[in-house]
């Protein structure tokens, strides 16, 4: 019989990840979190390749993104957070509208990433 339960890794063994947040900005506004993931995809491909993009583990939070401030956060990898940070400096249009990607911030927790640069100053 064999054992197919995997054993848990280590906290010390895992990949440690870091939060950038980021802002769009454009005349008018994107439509969607599609939209704006897929610019962010092809930018980390234009800029780090496919075999760092895939190291890098780049990963929209979906339900991070707002979509009246147009901000989000994106999960990266910590040894790739400043090549994404650079790849955000690629796009610049999202659904044929000029936009800019400008990075907010890095955090190496989610919570400190949303209240830090997520949240607007009532």
């Amino acid at each position: 019989m064999v054992n197919t339960k995997l054993k848990p890794i280590f906290p010390s063994l895992r990949e440690k990840k870091r939060y950038l947040a980021f802002e769009i900005i454009s005349k008018e506004r994107i439509g969607g979190l599609n939209a704006v993931s897929d610019a962010v995809y092809s930018a980390s491909m234009q800029f780090m390749g496919v075999i760092e993009a895939a190291k890098a583990g780049v990963m929209m939070l979906s339900n991070k993104w707002n979509q009246n401030t147009q901000r989000g956060i994106i999960k990266v990898g910590h040894r790739h957070a400043d090549a994404m940070k650079a790849s955000l400096t690629f796009i610049t249009r999202i659904e044929n509208k000029e936009a800019i990607c400008r990075s907010l911030g890095v955090s190496g927790i989610l919570k400190k990433a949303e209240n830090n640069y997520l949240k607007t100053a009532a």
